[in-house]
């Protein structure tokens, strides 16, 4: 099968596309036949090479052949031997290992069925992002009906789930993002929005019940200055340099441990979530946003244009029908 893999970890330039032996899933395993895969900062950051301890967490090392992608839509090609809820034929999405590919494996628990009216494109820009922005609102944030919510980075991969999503929960928001996506983050359900290139959302009297943080650009103290009194924060975003990201994280870690008005987390993939959000998509409440999509042959130059830090919604990769 054909599959993009990387020996080495650096720019994108580092991303191959090769012909390798089509994965085979374990027990509690299912093989799908891609049909669509997405591009989340979790593989950018991969490639680029993160700290080994992060790199040896998702299985990865210098010199093995790696294989990016962590979101799928495809069709169930085989299941492993302990696999119920699947049978071969079944359209599914969720995550699993080396989506930029032909075929990949992916467990039975973080997997769910495709609705019918759900596109495989739209699918497969749902899992890391939308699960983020669904567990970062809910389950961090304790998001409630009239809350007031500031989404900062609204017009990215996370944010544009996270103004539907909180939007869904009855909450008033406030989108945060550039002149040129004003008018796309009003359209999708943010009743309020901050062109930072013009304003400091910072600086305005309005105050949040919750803020999700999808760029990790604002310090600590300035985001405890527009909470409200029992307000809660949660990051989810870093900066793109990978010192400052580590500083900044750290930073979070530390102030989400000696407070409970600050949460710093990574999502936690699951079935029930994924079918909690097409139930969203196909209620007509969540729509994805798809900035650009690429074929399975130009992931590098897909990977390339998610690293510059500036996409609208999702950037997907199609690789079959």
């Amino acid at each position: 099968m054909k599959a993009i893999v990387h020996r080495a970890f650096g720019s994108p330039d580092v991303l191959k596309l090769e012909e390798i032996d089509k994965p085979v899933p374990g027990d509690n395993e299912v093989l799908i036949k891609v049909r669509a895969a997405s591009i989340n900062p979790l593989d950018w950051r991969m490639v680029m090479g993160a700290p080994s301890f992060v790199l040896m967490l998702f299985g990865l090392r210098k010199g093995k052949i790696n294989r990016p992608g962590k979101d799928v839509a495809g069709r169930v090609e085989a299941v492993g031997a302990k696999v119920t809820r699947f049978q071969r034929g079944d359209e599914v999405f969720g995550a699993c290992r080396g989506s930029c590919a032909e075929f990949a494996c992916g467990p039975e628990s973080m997997l769910a069925i495709r609705p019918e009216s759900m596109t495989a494109e739209h699918a497969a820009s749902v899992p890391i992002a939308a699960i983020t922005a669904l567990q970062g609102l809910r389950d961090k944030g304790q998001i409630r009906a009239g809350h007031k919510v500031l989404i900062n980075g609204a017009a990215g991969g996370v944010g544009t789930f996270a103004v539907q999503i909180a939007r869904s929960f009855g909450a008033d928001v406030t989108g945060v993002c550039s002149t040129k996506n004003m008018a796309m983050v009003r359209s999708i359900g943010a009743g309020h929005v901050v062109d930072y290139t013009r304003e400091d959302f910072v600086s305005k009297p309005e105050r949040y019940d919750l803020i999700l943080d999808c760029v990790g650009h604002r310090t600590l103290s300035e985001y405890k200055r527009v909470l409200q009194r029992e307000g809660r924060c949660v990051m989810i975003g870093a900066p793109k340099q990978m010192a400052a990201a580590l500083s900044f994280m750290l930073k979070a870690f530390v102030a989400s441990w000696l407070s409970n008005r600050f949460h710093v987390f990574m999502a936690r993939m699951n079935a029930r979530d994924l079918e909690l959000l097409a139930d969203l998509m196909v209620a007509g409440k969540v729509t994805p946003v798809i900035d650009r999509r690429f074929r399975l042959s130009e992931t590098r130059d897909a990977m390339r244009y998610a690293m510059e830090g500036h996409t609208r919604g999702k950037v997907v990769i199609t690789v079959g029908t």
